[in-house]
């Protein structure tokens, strides 16, 4: 049966491929930040996780087309490895419930090695799932066509890029907003289970959508994989050429002739062509070493920025949505305009031109990364190093306040109703301060805690007997993660007062307490309620921010009258979001000229039979990419982020600069033109030698 030309069959494989893809993305795009705030992995710890994940999901398409092609077929393969896929994904949303271990209901999971546990299985298993049908998808759907269907299967192949695109885009548009929702038994927490078991739940789908067009199918027998004759030719060309190193045997044209005593010229042929590409090949894993850093460090990177696009509020895993929704614009706005463009002005845009402005790009886009950074680590805030504290004073009379520190000359002036910014003092030296205001001057001595911040209120009562002090922690040792933002209160009245705030309580607040610091999700503006003699007053809280710590005092609350002010004690994210775009930018346009051109000019340089030897190598460059992360990040130990953004980049140009010079000397060549001499070749000697043919058949039978 056929649809527009098409085979009906394909639809069903497309639709298969989308629901795959939509699920592996889906589930890929809030890994690291799983890592990060559910298994409590630092930044490192989660990058260096993800990326073996990654490279471990490139690594398995040499398995599955092994699978196929000698044994199972790709029909059994697909159906076989879904089954495992489906199961691995179930397995790492069942993983992320924290009720699961969350025996006091605190909402924190008490048994983490058993999450961790849990999620590394499903975690192989998607590995093993998803590269293992990865190589052999997209050959059924190529199966499915006619020999003189060409232009539709080029066009399928189209659809198909598509089709992976679109799933990747939606899922990482659709699962980040999963997360972010509030869900769970006992307490409410960020919704990871629902985040992980759509996608498992879309795995389904795509396995039984596959099944169900079973009938249709054109399933081409396993035909043996031409990866181990490959590999065979080239183990006996190295044993053979070790075996005869001495003097007295004549040197060979290339070393892979020192396999005609067993394989066939079209094979020696064919295989040197693939090494001639797989040579090329080296330098590449560099490009997607940086490439796929957009879901782990970039992602994290986005942790640290303010998402709020005024209507909408991004979440910091949906920003690597701007690489699929560049791509489904550039790819046509490449071929259409930009190529046509340059081949105007007269410049011969080879392909391997291309794939070097490609990882030009790339390290670009990674410098600007490094610029974005260096704006981050401005605002971020400074902590106090080793034998150090901080201290900020925090005037709550309606008197100016003058303090004099022991072991600094100069003094510091605090007006009414505000505030100093924290200030650095080696704890050793800092013992007491001096205090004027009004009239009055007293000394008090502070006992600073090492390693902390601290905040000293002060207030020079109204009847001018005495300047009260007194000494808060501040128990912050790190902004705010996720963009969530800590409050306290400072109850600034003569009576107590009961505070609640959004549905959180403060409890009671006796006159000058303050109240420990709770965690508000980001970007919300809440309403403040304070009781006060069985009075009651409120007021909406002002915008927040993303990521910051705010005191807030209480000054008034008398009939409806109610006065706060907001003392800042760790500022909000103030870079926009919005500044990751450029990077984005640069780093999808140097996947178009690299990921789409590579693919195509291996398929040009090799004969039709080899596709999937390429198709292997290809994928193993993404795989080593991903290794070449977890070296670099580990083996650096680099404290600043930017750095190592700038070390990447670096990496990437050196490389660039060897792939040029390689590319300068590569000649290419056009495989039809080869076989059509072979086949001339062979003619000729059958010509010769009318027995040639049987011999032939005899080799070929013993292969």
């Amino acid at each position: 049966p056929s649809c527009f030309g098409y085979p009906l069959s394909i639809f069903f494989i497309v639709i298969n491929e989308f629901c795959e893809r939509f699920s592996y993305y889906g589930m890929r795009a809030v890994l690291v930040l799983y890592f990060k705030y559910f298994l409590q992995w630092d930044d490192n710890l989660s990058t260096a996780i993800y990326h073996t994940f990654v490279a471990l999901c490139y690594l398995t398409p040499i398995l599955g087309a092994l699978i196929a092609d000698s044994w199972l077929g790709k029909f059994m393969t697909i159906v076989s490895l879904s089954i495992v896929y489906t199961i691995g994904q179930a397995v790492m949303a069942v993983s992320s419930i924290n009720d699961l271990t969350d025996q006091n209901r605190d909402g924190s999971p008490d048994n983490i090695p058993v999450h961790i546990a849990l999620s590394m299985i499903g975690l192989i298993l998607i590995a093993l799932g998803t590269g293992g049908i990865k190589p052999c998808v997209s050959a059924f759907g190529g199966d499915q066509f006619e020999e003189n269907q060409d232009k539709q299967r080029s066009r399928f192949f189209s659809i198909f890029y598509l089709s992976i695109n679109a799933g990747s885009l939606l899922s990482t548009i659709i699962t980040p907003i999963l997360r972010a929702q509030e869900c769970g038994i006992h307490s409410k927490q960020r919704c990871y289970p629902l985040a992980f078991g759509v996608p498992a739940a879309l795995m389904a789908v795509s396995l039984i959508v596959f099944i169900i067009g079973s009938g249709m199918y054109k399933k081409v027998k396993p035909q043996g994989n031409v990866m181990v004759q490959v590999s065979k030719c080239i183990g006996f060309a190295i044993k053979n050429r070790f075996r005869h190193r001495s003097k007295e045997f004549p040197k060979r044209e290339h070393w892979l002739d020192w396999a005609s005593e067993k394989y066939d010229k079209r094979l020696i042929a064919q295989t040197k062509m693939v090494l001639k590409v797989l040579f090329l090949y080296i330098p590449l894993p560099m490009f997607w070493a940086l490439f796929d850093q957009q879901g782990s460090r970039w992602t994290l990177q986005a942790t640290t920025m303010d998402g709020n696009f005024g209507a909408i509020q991004i979440q910091p895993d949906q920003m690597q949505t701007v690489n699929p929704i560049l791509i489904i614009i550039m790819v046509p706005v490449v071929d259409a305009v930009i190529y046509p463009l340059i081949k105007k002005c007269k410049i011969n845009f080879t392909p391997l031109r291309k794939i070097t402005v490609g990882m030009f790009l790339a390290s670009l886009a990674f410098v600007a990364a490094a610029l974005v950074q260096v704006q981050i680590d401005k605002t971020l805030p400074v902590f106090p190093a080793a034998g150090e504290s901080q201290i900020k004073i925090i005037n709550l009379g309606s008197d100016n306040v003058t303090i004099k520190f022991a072991s600094q000359t100069e003094e510091v002036n605090v007006m009414p109703q505000s505030w100093t910014d924290y200030m650095t003092f080696e704890t050793s030296q800092m013992q007491s301060l001096s205090i004027t205001s009004g009239n009055k001057s007293e000394t008090t001595i502070i006992n600073l805690e090492e390693g902390k911040r601290q905040t000293l209120e002060v207030k020079n009562n109204v009847n001018n007997i005495s300047i009260t002090t007194k000494l808060l922690f501040d128990n912050i040792t790190s902004k705010p993660e996720e963009g969530n933002n800590l409050i306290r209160f400072i109850n600034n009245l003569p009576d107590p007062v009961n505070v609640t705030m959004g549905g959180t309580s403060f409890g009671v607040l006796q006159y000058l307490d303050a109240s420990n610091y709770e965690l508000f999700s980001g970007g919300r503006k809440d309403n403040i309620t304070v009781t006060r003699n069985s009075i009651k007053c409120s007021i909406t809280s002002k915008a927040l921010g993303f990521g910051s710590a705010y005191t807030i005092v209480i000054n008034e609350c008398s009939g409806n009258v109610m006065n706060v002010t907001y003392s800042e004690d760790i500022p909000p994210n103030t870079v926009h979001m919005a500044w990751q775009i450029p990077q984005y930018f640069i780093l999808t346009c140097a996947e178009v000229v690299f990921s789409v051109t590579g693919l195509e000019f291996s398929y040009s340089q090799a004969p039709s039979n080899m596709k999937a030897v390429l198709q292997a190598g290809w994928l193993l460059t993404v795989a080593v990419g991903n290794i070449i992360v977890l070296i670099v990040a580990g083996a650096s130990k680099l404290s600043e982020q930017w750095a190592e953004y700038v070390l990447f980049a670096a990496l990437l140009l050196a490389v660039c600069i060897i792939f040029a010079v390689m590319a300068y000397f590569y000649t290419y060549v056009d495989p039809s033109e080869v076989e059509a001499q072979l086949d001339e070749e062979e003619k000729n000697e059958v010509k010769k030698d009318p027995d040639i043919s049987e011999k032939q058949v005899e080799a070929d039978s013993r292969m």
